[in-house]
Protein backbone atom coordinates (compact mmCIF):
# COMPACT_ATOMS: atom_id res chain seq x y z
CA UNK A 1 0.00 0.00 0.00
CA UNK A 2 1.43 3.81 -0.73
CA UNK A 3 -0.45 6.91 -0.29
CA UNK A 4 -1.40 8.89 -3.00
CA UNK A 5 -1.96 12.91 -3.60
CA UNK A 6 -5.07 13.45 -5.38
CA UNK A 7 -7.23 16.19 -7.02
CA UNK A 8 -7.56 18.72 -4.63
CA UNK A 9 -4.12 19.02 -5.06
CA UNK A 10 -3.95 20.48 -7.66
CA UNK A 11 -3.27 24.47 -8.11
CA UNK A 12 -2.73 24.27 -4.38
CA UNK A 13 1.09 24.41 -3.77
CA UNK A 14 1.61 24.04 0.09
CA UNK A 15 4.20 21.91 0.96
CA UNK A 16 3.67 20.96 4.49
CA UNK A 17 3.35 17.65 3.95
CA UNK A 18 6.95 17.35 2.46
CA UNK A 19 8.40 18.28 5.14
CA UNK A 20 7.37 15.12 7.57
CA UNK A 21 8.37 12.29 4.83
CA UNK A 22 10.91 10.69 6.80
CA UNK A 23 11.50 8.72 3.14
CA UNK A 24 11.25 12.04 0.99
CA UNK A 25 8.98 10.57 -1.35
CA UNK A 26 7.11 13.75 -2.93
CA UNK A 27 7.88 14.75 -6.23
CA UNK A 28 6.24 17.80 -7.45
CA UNK A 29 5.82 20.01 -10.83
CA UNK A 30 3.77 23.10 -12.00
CA UNK A 31 0.56 21.08 -11.33
CA UNK A 32 0.66 19.47 -8.28
CA UNK A 33 2.31 16.72 -6.15
CA UNK A 34 3.09 13.52 -6.11
CA UNK A 35 4.38 10.23 -3.80
CA UNK A 36 6.58 8.09 -5.06
CA UNK A 37 5.24 4.62 -4.17
CA UNK A 38 8.10 2.73 -4.66
CA UNK A 39 9.25 4.19 -1.38
CA UNK A 40 6.70 4.83 0.31
CA UNK A 41 6.50 3.42 3.97
CA UNK A 42 2.62 4.23 4.69
CA UNK A 43 3.86 6.20 7.54
CA UNK A 44 0.41 8.36 7.52
CA UNK A 45 2.55 11.19 8.82
CA UNK A 46 1.69 13.35 5.52
CA UNK A 47 -1.92 13.19 5.50
CA UNK A 48 -2.43 15.44 8.64
CA UNK A 49 -0.12 17.48 7.25
CA UNK A 50 -2.49 18.48 4.15
CA UNK A 51 -4.47 21.14 4.37
CA UNK A 52 -6.58 20.68 1.09
CA UNK A 53 -7.23 17.11 2.31
CA UNK A 54 -5.88 15.66 -1.32
CA UNK A 55 -3.96 12.60 0.39
CA UNK A 56 -5.32 9.35 0.39
CA UNK A 57 -3.91 5.72 1.00
CA UNK A 58 -4.58 3.89 -2.36
CA UNK A 59 -7.01 2.05 -1.18
CA UNK A 60 -9.09 4.80 0.37
CA UNK A 61 -8.79 6.65 -3.51
CA UNK A 62 -12.59 8.21 -3.82
CA UNK A 63 -13.80 6.60 -6.83
CA UNK A 64 -13.48 9.91 -9.07
CA UNK A 65 -10.14 10.25 -7.84
CA UNK A 66 -9.16 6.65 -8.38
CA UNK A 67 -6.87 7.61 -11.68
CA UNK A 68 -4.61 9.34 -9.61
CA UNK A 69 -3.24 6.27 -8.62
CA UNK A 70 -1.38 6.11 -11.53
CA UNK A 71 -1.03 9.46 -12.71
CA UNK A 72 1.47 9.87 -9.61
CA UNK A 73 3.56 6.70 -10.66
CA UNK A 74 3.63 8.04 -14.06
CA UNK A 75 4.68 11.89 -12.86
CA UNK A 76 6.98 10.30 -10.58
CA UNK A 77 8.77 8.52 -12.87
CA UNK A 78 8.87 11.33 -15.67
CA UNK A 79 9.71 13.54 -12.77
CA UNK A 80 12.96 11.87 -10.93
CA UNK A 81 15.09 11.54 -13.65
CA UNK A 82 15.10 15.33 -13.88
CA UNK A 83 16.22 16.21 -9.66
CA UNK A 84 15.35 14.96 -6.38
CA UNK A 85 12.55 14.53 -4.46
CA UNK A 86 11.10 17.43 -2.79
CA UNK A 87 12.08 17.79 0.89
CA UNK A 88 11.78 20.97 2.20
CA UNK A 89 8.73 23.56 2.37
CA UNK A 90 8.29 26.38 -0.51
CA UNK A 91 7.28 29.36 0.44
CA UNK A 92 3.63 30.37 -1.15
Amino acid sequence: MAFVVTEPCAGCKYTDCVVVCPCDCFYGDDTQLYIDAEHCIDCEACVPECPVEAIHSDQSVPERWRHYIQLNIDRVAALKPLGGPMTEKIAR
